[in-house]
């Protein structure tokens, strides 16, 4: 097991891209009967509303690029009966859209998830394999394996090679992850600085603004101005608020590296 886990990850790490390493698990999944590949990643599963977050990455391999614009900018990958499963399980699973179908999606499915099935079906693509990968303090990412019109006998090769799947899945998520950029490892649109991330952090301990000044040697309203900034970036009210809104989103740890 573990001679196939590092001849797996050796695979991948030959190349030094993302998008490089993107390609050749695509190039592995392929062999073992998908023809498609969707592969996203959230640093925080919830927001402040208990909301599903929408990824900071979305990577696709023979799909439409316009899931793109559905899966973000319209919001659908919040209502994915999918990610509702996904949230809920490290196991990996296979899904059917069919109404018909017994699968772990089928209690998740309604109304509201009546546009995510239609721009699957329309595509081809409304059964797969799914990969949840939790991540230690929190972060998810989910590898997706579909195969376009699909029938019975993708359910019986899906459910063969799963184990399979799931093994690639998380060595590949593993050597991914290690080449995340900012954007890629930061939550939405907010982006504080090195300094405001560092006021907060200080401020969360229980520092005053002329604490934290001594601390960074910088001047009490150039502290106070860090973190009236960084309030404002993180829609917060007051100072309290701030914190908690960036310890939810992460924003004060400092990044972690994987090793599964």
């Amino acid at each position: 097991m573990f001679d196939q886990i590092g001849t797996i990850r050796r695979q991948f790490t030959a190349h030094q891209t993302l998008d490089g390493r993107i390609d050749q698990v695509f190039e592995a999944m392929k062999a073992i009967g998908f023809e498609a590949l969707i592969y996203d990643y959230t640093p925080v599963p919830y927001d402040l509303d208990g909301r599903v977050m929408i990824p900071s990455l979305l990577k696709l391999r023979n799909i439409s690029d316009d899931m793109h614009e559905y899966w973000f900018d319209r919001g659908y990958f919040r209502i994915d009966p999918v990610q509702q499963v996904a949230l809920r399980t490290s196991a990996p699973f296979f899904w059917n859209y069919d109404p018909d179908a017994d699968t772990l999606i089928k209690r998740f499915m309604s109304e509201d998830t009546v546009p995510v099935a239609r721009y699957l079906s329309e595509r081809d693509m409304s059964t797969g394999v799914t990969v949840p990968v939790h991540m230690p303090r929190g972060d998810y990412a989910t590898v997706t394996g579909i195969r376009f019109g699909a029938n019975k006998e993708f359910e019986r090769d899906a459910l063969r090679y799963i184990a399979d799947f799931n093994l690639l899945a998380h060595v590949f998520h593993e050597t991914a992850y290690s080449l995340f950029d900012t954007a890629a490892l930061s939550v939405g649109k907010i982006r504080l600085t090195e300094r405001e991330r560092e006021c907060l952090r200080y401020s969360a301990e229980g520092y005053s603004a002329k604490e934290i000044s001594r601390i960074i040697d910088r001047s009490v309203p150039t502290v106070v101005m860090h973190l009236n900034a960084a309030a404002k970036k993180l829609g917060a009210k007051n100072r309290t608020q701030a914190v908690v809104r960036a310890t939810h989103y992460r924003l004060l740890e400092a990044q972690p590296s994987y090793n599964f």
